[in-house]
């Protein structure tokens, strides 16, 4: 049973697929090929990538196989990619250049800011905050001429947000964080709303620990269905689209089984009691 898979609309007016298959750690042709090609026989329409993933090159590569074998065209996915730490501020014309080089594709549908520091600079450094101007000013260039036609940021804190919004020609179409039932980021999800930008799950099983979570696996064994598609269903439920990553062919279509089931109201609570502020995932950019 093939289960049409929803998206939000984004600020520019296009839309973004609520589930895209998140491409952190796949490496090589082969690996890469199966993974995107279980996806791709699962629904799946959305491939996240970025620079530091070393794996632009073996996605493009693997996309200009797949497209046709799937009768698909590239309209029909939605490819993001983000720029590397060590190419903030000056060097941001050339990340972004590259990354289109390396996926093969004219254009990205979304590229983001990876991290708001600067690879080398203490997190106390000021020369931080122009960075993430100039390499803003840089995303905004390339949304102009096409090549990006979304543009947005990750891991960026409420500050980073406030400031971005305050300085920019071209508004972010989406914040991209970690986020799952021990940490909701209301803050700045409240924000993004109030903003028109849309906020993206990533990390959503919680780098896997949330997978053996008792609330999670008393839900999960009520509603018939496994922790990850919980935690999953969790997120696409509000409205936020999911970026599970698995090299397993068999993991990735497990994750994209989400739309034929709805969690109960309870459940929900249940599962947003869990609300800690607990991070999995934690690297010194995100505190500058």
């Amino acid at each position: 049973l093939f289960i049409p898979i929803s998206s939000v609309l984004l600020n520019t007016g296009a839309r973004m697929p609520l589930l895209g298959l998140g491409t952190y750690r796949l490496q090589g042709t082969e690996d890469t090929y199966r993974a995107m090609d279980a996806a791709l026989t699962a629904g799946y329409r959305a491939f996240d990538t970025a620079a530091v993933y070393r794996n632009e090159a073996d996605i493009g590569r693997a996309l200009r196989i797949l497209l046709p074998k799937h009768r698909l065209s590239r309209g029909d996915v939605f490819i993001t990619s983000k720029l590397s730490p060590k190419d903030q501020g000056c060097k941001a014309r050339d990340g972004c250049m590259r990354s289109l080089e390396q996926l093969g594709l004219d254009y990205i549908d979304l590229y983001l800011i990876h991290w708001p520091g600067t690879q080398g600079l203490h997190v106390e450094d000021k020369q931080n905050t122009g960075n993430r101007s100039q390499s803003w000013e840089t995303l905004e260039e390339f949304h102009a001429e096409g090549k990006f036609c979304a543009i947005g940021v990750s891991n960026y804190t409420t500050r980073h947000m406030q400031e971005l919004l305050r300085g920019c020609r071209v508004f972010p179409a989406v914040l991209q964080v970690e986020f799952h039932p021990r940490l909701a980021q209301r803050e700045l999800r409240v924000l993004c709303e109030e903003s028109g930008v849309s906020f993206q799950a990533y990390s959503s099983l919680g780098t896997g620990v949330l997978l053996s979570d008792p609330v999670v696996q008393e839900v999960a064994a009520r509603c018939e269905r496994t922790p990850s598609q919980v935690l999953l269903r969790w997120a696409v439920q509000q409205n936020v689209p999911v970026l599970p990553k698995s090299r397993q062919p068999s993991r990735v279509q497990e994750n994209g089984r989400l739309f034929d089931f709805e969690l109960s109201d309870s459940d929900m609570v249940q599962l947003s009691a869990l609300d800690c502020g607990q991070r999995f995932l934690k690297d010194f950019y995100f505190i500058m």
